[in-house]
């Protein structure tokens, strides 16, 4: 179950990974107005629950018993790494 729970804190790290990116991309996006914006963003969202999505059906693929350990940790991961980005940014300012 730690094992479940450790790979789960990765997967929802690495997911959180396409949000940055999708953010970082729309404050340089310059071109096209807010719709620009909004379509680089939902790429980024996209993309994240994508990676997110197929973690989850890999680690049950492989462990069928600790799958509810794995995807709480991924969710828990994600909200955890999405607020301590948006408290560093707001705190860096």
């Amino acid at each position: 179950m730690i094992l479940a729970v450790l790979l789960g804190i990765a997967a929802g790290l690495i997911g959180f990974v396409p949000l940055v990116i999708g953010l970082k991309l729309t404050k340089r996006t310059t071109h096209g107005g807010t719709a620009a914006s909004m379509i680089v963003l939902l790429l980024g969202l996209v993309v994240s629950f994508a990676l997110l999505f197929a973690f989850a059906a890999l680690f049950f693929g492989f462990d069928h018993e600790n799958g509810i350990a794995f995807l709480f940790a991924e969710v828990v991961a994600l909200s955890a790494a999405a607020i301590g980005y948006a408290l560093w940014q707001m705190l860096r300012r």
